[in-house]
């Protein structure tokens, strides 16, 4: 972390939005204005399905990270606009109209990231965005992906995940089979669908890891890297006990079972199986460079 940039109290936090609030008041309605129907349309619609149910929980963390950063924020502000602000501006104003007019939710998400990081410039100069980059970064794991590019990434990924949920069910003494995609355990077929092994669900949980390191901010950069490297098998992992989890509801209780409400606490499952994975790990790393340096 850099000198002078450590994280102030939450009620430095809320002391630094409460004064800034009557300056920034008219930015906020503006951007409820144009944002609401958005987010009601993603709520109603995208975030909705298993695939982007991450995308509310992207959007809350990036807004309390920005939220905790705030006196910092205030603290690198130089007062000046960044002559930055007005290009982002219009590109971001230009998304935002292809986005809306002709349906094209990604290009309404991504216009909301970069309104916001115009409005920040503008209003606070580019110090205080370099404060909040990680923010809008997080933020960009809410863009959906184009359709045939996640196509093409995902059926590899579904592919290992049935394959080591074959053979790891098998060795445990169930009556399971595969083909391709499709598992059959016991009576019972199951399809591995996207977002139980998808390139969305493998974002996702990037996200996590990397909002992980953000809240802890490890001071070895080899602890950085190494977990941020190992979320992608953690990522696996996870999905593989996602369908085992499935696969047994599925096994013991019905068909029914599996694909009504614990489908999703299968999903929850996933998760916090991701989250265990993650720290557990991260707690082997810690270990090991202090078993390396001692």
């Amino acid at each position: 972390m850099e000198p002078g940039l450590a994280i102030r109290p939450p009620s430095a936090a809320r002391a630094a939005l409460r004064d800034a609030l009557p300056d920034w008041l008219p930015v906020l309605l503006g951007m409820l204005v144009l944002y609401v129907p958005t987010f009601y349309r993603l709520l109603t619609g995208l975030w909705a399905t298993e695939e982007q149910a991450h995308g509310p929980i992207i959007l809350l963390l990036a807004l309390w990270l920005m939220y905790r950063q705030w006196p910092a924020m205030l603290a690198r502000a130089d007062g000046q606009p960044s002559a930055i602000g007005w290009p982002v501006l219009g590109v971001g104003l230009l998304a935002y109209i292809l986005g809306r007019s002709q349906g094209i939710i990604a290009f309404e998400i991504a216009s909301f990231i970069l309104l916001l990081a115009a409005v920040l410039m503008l209003k606070c100069g580019h110090g205080a965005l370099r404060v909040q980059w990680f923010a809008f970064f997080f933020m960009a794991f809410m863009v959906p992906l184009p359709g045939p590019l996640v196509g093409m990434l995902t059926m590899p990924m579904k592919m290992a995940v049935s394959w080591a949920t074959e053979h790891l069910m098998y060795a445990a003494g169930y009556p399971i089979a595969r083909s391709g995609v499709i598992l059959q355990v016991g009576q019972y077929q199951l399809l591995v669908a996207d977002a139980c092994a998808g390139l969305q669900t493998l974002l996702t949980l990037e996200a996590l890891g990397l909002f992980y390191l953000n809240v802890v901010r490890h001071s070895s950069a080899f602890r950085n890297v190494a977990l941020a490297l190992l979320i992608i098998p953690i990522s696996f992992t996870a999905n593989v006990i996602r369908v085992i989890t499935l696969s047994l509801v599925t096994y013991y209780l019905g068909d029914a079972a599996g694909q009504g409400f614990l489908h999703g606490f299968a999903g929850m499952v996933l998760f916090i199986t991701a989250l265990l994975l993650i720290i557990g790990v991260d707690a082997f790393l810690q270990w090991f460079v202090k078993w390396r340096n001692s």
